[in-house]
């Protein structure tokens, strides 16, 4: 922050500002917010749980895998002992799996090393795999009481707003300037209510696009809202596309209707996730780079990750279709090719994958293959092109 920056920060959030806001945000919370299922019966597991799991996550998506993990894991010791299959499981359809793996990992490292008790403050929780400034804030503040500031999606568009600040929210700077601001405004008081209502605010009120200003509680201390621009901020530096990429699958059944999945190394992207065997196909990071339909350059590519990764030498069959699929830095657009394999042959893995088993559809999804959505989306090309019987 500079100091011409400062000093207009400074100026323009007076200690009166300041107290009206907490006010009004306080009393707008607790006569009426959501009611979410880690906001009842609070605890340090609870709150964490459902912090990392609303991590880029619509809480609409997160509240049933929220209810399937505390009945499968009621306690950080149980999902510190759980097998990581099993996790990954539960987990299948959340996306950026990486969280669910650092969830696990942290789980272990509290009942393990820490005796089941959760740190209290949140420099300590800093040090738990996959807890950043803004987790643990929001689990010091809201578990423990400590005065930490938060900072989330939503909470940057509120204080973008509130502010009314040109630069960029994605951006040092900008980042930088929103945690001064966050940090000022935090209730000494009830940090945990404070940080749950500007988050509430953002979710429910202040949203993308067009804010509903007529409800919100603290229009009045709104520097956007009076000058009658609230729908342009927060301010964002344009990120750049998605790289388009290609990739080969290959749906492998036997005469049964089992199918042959294998599961991806640990530390790759939607790593220890089962998957119908493929790989890229070679210049896939052009921008055109093709797919979306039946050439030679994808059947090559195929038969060519079936043989090295998997020691399966026959020729792909019948192209399916494709599927596509953005990740957060690609799109991926996969050729999927049915293959027909002999009766209950089982390959052992030669390279990259970990391991390969044939499943019954009645067993996809279950706690012995977590998919991704990706895999899921190429099961149901399989499905409705009638692959097995």
């Amino acid at each position: 922050m500079t100091h011409d920056a400062q000093r207009s920060f400074e100026t323009a959030w007076s200690d009166g500002r300041v107290a009206d806001l907490r006010d009004a945000l306080a009393g707008w919370y607790h006569a009426g917010h959501r009611k979410l299922p880690w906001r009842e019966d609070i605890s340090p597991y609870r709150v964490w749980l459902s912090e990392i799991m609303c991590q880029q996550t619509q809480v609409a998506t997160v509240i049933p895998y929220f209810h399937r993990f505390l009945s499968a894991f009621p306690t950080v010791t149980d999902l510190a002992a759980a097998d990581e299959q099993d996790v990954l499981a539960l987990w299948a359809g959340l996306g950026y799996y990486r969280r669910c793996r650092n969830l696990h990992a942290a789980a272990k490292v509290v009942a393990n090393e820490l005796g089941g008790v959760f740190p209290g403050s949140a420099a300590e929780l800093l040090a738990l795999p996959g807890v950043g400034r803004y987790t643990a804030a929001a689990i010091a503040s809201i578990a423990f009481g400590e005065v930490a500031a938060v900072l989330d999606g939503n909470v940057k568009r509120v204080l973008a707003r509130l502010d009314a600040e040109d630069t960029p929210v994605n951006t040092g700077p900008g980042e930088r300037l929103q945690w001064a601001l966050a940090e000022k405004l935090v209730s000494r008081d009830d940090p945990a209510s404070h940080n749950q209502a500007m988050m509430e605010l953002g979710a429910v009120v202040c949203k993308p696009g067009t804010p509903d200003c007529p409800r919100c509680p603290v229009s009045d201390v709104c520097a956007a809202f009076a000058a009658g621009t609230p729908d342009q901020y927060p301010v964002k530096k344009k990120k750049k596309k998605a790289v388009a990429v290609r990739g080969v699958a290959a749906v492998c059944v036997d005469d049964d209707g089992r199918i042959l999945l294998a599961r991806r190394p640990d530390d790759v992207l939607l790593g220890g996730l089962w998957e119908a065997p493929g790989g890229p196909v070679d210049g896939s990071t052009a921008k055109d780079s093709g797919g979306g339909e039946d050439d030679g350059a994808g059947r090559a590519a195929l038969t060519q990750h079936l043989s090295e990764r998997l020691g399966i030498r026959d020729a792909p069959g019948a192209y399916l279709g494709a599927v596509t699929h953005v990740f957060s830095h690609r799109r991926l657009t996969l050729d999927v090719y049915q293959l027909r394999a002999t009766k209950g042959s089982s390959r052992d893995p030669l390279s990259f994958y970990t391991a390969a088993s044939w499943f019954d559809a009645s067993a996809l999804g279950s706690q012995h293959a977590p998919l991704s959505r990706l895999t899921e989306k190429v099961l149901e090309l399989a499905s409705d092109v009638q692959v097995w019987p």
